[in-house]
């Protein structure tokens, strides 16, 4: 049997910033980003693949709203829009997957697992929400939300004007059919699954599994994935080639190779920003201190190129990332 990995998609591996969003554009930006892991075939891995759903899950929390406003249609709850970006985004994933595969003449079976995950209902990401989702409304309309549905909204920071609902983001504790996914991962099969995060729920007093109106970060649940299976590499693909210190500035330096004391110092330090980077390099480190074999954050299209890539690892020795650049 192969080794396994698990690679997390970002938006951008779908969605680009300076797109609309159509089915072609979405399609051919999946396709491209598929084209990059084929290499990890080629060397003998198993894999599984999660992915993100931030401007998706928005569209369908809109689509949502319109309904309800022009035609009275019931608006579904936040765990069913989740739910149903799993299915339309794993859908399109599997189908560009195949022709991939094809394309290269790999036989392999690719599944789409719509995949839950429980989180704890007394998480105390419930009493602060942060994750912004949905349209852009007025003050008006946002405190009529409020009173109407019980909704959060907090002011734009990056419009002039403007309020978005916010939901919490709590933390994962298990990844539902975590066993299935393994066992038919180390098969051979490519599995697609915790996507947007995964599907929120809890168990209640009586031990029944209730949804939870909230969202799950993509990174933190595929790297808790990744703990569960005892994968031995952990994919995150983002927008940049690698992880920096003073992103963006004069004097920003590039972070190729890190072991767990650097990654911790750097973000005790604060190095990485709260909403871009840093929630990607605490997945990455999580799965390297439960055991994992290395972490790698990438650009989509820079994953087979081993010169890019920030890798994390427990320890590490001179000969052995020379080893690995050349392989």
């Amino acid at each position: 049997m192969g080794k396994l990995a698990v690679i997390a998609l970002g938006g951008n591996a779908l969605l680009r910033d300076n797109q609309v969003g159509t089915i072609e554009e979405q399609e051919q930006n999946t396709t491209e980003t598929l084209e990059n892991i084929v290499f990890l075939l080629k060397e003998g891995y198993n894999i599984i693949i999660s992915h993100g759903n931030g401007p998706q899950v928005g569209n369908i929390v809109m689509r949502n709203d319109a309904g309800e406003q022009m035609y009275n249609i019931p608006q579904m709850p936040l765990d069913v829009c989740v739910a149903d970006s799993q299915g339309g985004i794993g859908y399109m994933i599997e189908r560009a997957l195949k022709n991939v595969l094809r394309k290269h003449n790999i036989d392999r079976n690719v599944l789409t697992l719509m995949t839950s995950v429980e989180v704890d209902p007394n998480d105390e990401a419930f009493k602060n929400p942060t994750k912004r989702i949905g349209k852009i409304v007025s003050k008006e309309d946002a405190d009529k939300l409020s009173e109407s549905k019980g909704w959060t909204f907090k002011e734009e920071t990056k419009s002039t004007s403007g309020y978005r609902r916010v939901v919490p983001s709590p933390q994962p504790k298990n990844i539902g059919n975590w066993e299935v996914i393994e066992k038919n991962a180390r098969q051979g099969t490519i599995i697609i699954a915790v996507g947007g995060g995964g599907i929120p729920v809890y168990t209640d007093e009586k031990g029944d599994i209730r949804p939870s109106e909230a969202v799950i970060d993509k990174d933190v649940a595929s790297s808790l994935l990744a703990r569960q299976i005892k994968a031995d590499r952990f994919y995150i693909l983002t927008d940049v080639p690698f992880v920096y210190t003073n992103f963006g500035k004069e004097n920003q330096e590039v972070l190729e190779f890190l072991n767990i004391e650097d990654t911790r110092t750097y973000l005790d330090a604060g190095t990485f920003g709260e909403g871009s980077m840093a929630p990607k390099i605490k997945a990455a480190l999580q799965f390297v201190e439960g055991g994992g074999e290395m972490s790698v954050i990438t650009e989509s299209k820079k994953l087979e190129d081993k010169a890019y890539g920030t890798k994390i690892t427990n320890e590490y020795e001179e000969a052995d990332l020379k080893k690995y650049k050349n392989s």
